[in-house]
């Protein structure tokens, strides 16, 4: 399984926390159970492949970093999403988002530049061109305003 694959799983991962409001480790367990697992690889190909050891200590620390910092998080997307209120956002483009602004600031072996580029992809794929452009344009600014705080 591809770090791509493993970082689409761990979207579906929270975005299914939006709606059952489980804790992260319950969702994890019940979610890559093998014979659950492998009834989901019928209906999406990112589940054709269980993620390695490797990728599963990555979408644990994703999944239960996003649960722990969600409010963060949101007050982040909150801020950029100018005009938008958060309950607006698809729970997907918000789970999307979620990931991606953890990723920037809490997962050092994933480059911002990548982070960004697959929410992206992601949000389009699932969410269509408009919510591309969307969280592009939270994550950019998010990231210029990053660069533009005085350094301490």
């Amino acid at each position: 399984m591809t770090r791509s694959n493993a970082r689409e799983l761990a979207v579906h991962l929270i975005y299914s926390r939006s709606f059952t409001g489980e804790e992260p480790e319950s969702t994890l367990e019940a979610r890559l159970d093998r014979d659950y697992y492998a009834a989901l690889s019928e209906e999406n190909e990112v589940y054709a492949e269980r993620p390695s050891r490797k990728q599963l200590a990555y979408i644990d620390k994703v999944v239960v970093g996003t649960a722990n910092r969600a409010q963060e998080l949101d007050e982040i997307i909150q801020k950029y999403s100018i005009g938008w209120d958060l309950n607006r956002i698809s729970r997907l483009t918000r789970a999307i988002l979620q990931l991606a602004l953890f990723e920037c600031q809490y997962v050092e072996d994933v480059p911002v530049g990548v982070a960004v580029n697959e929410a992206v992809t992601l949000a389009k794929k699932y969410d269509g061109d408009d919510a591309g452009t969307f969280v592009n344009g939270i994550l950019r600014s998010f990231l210029r305003s990053r660069e533009e705080a005085p350094q301490t």
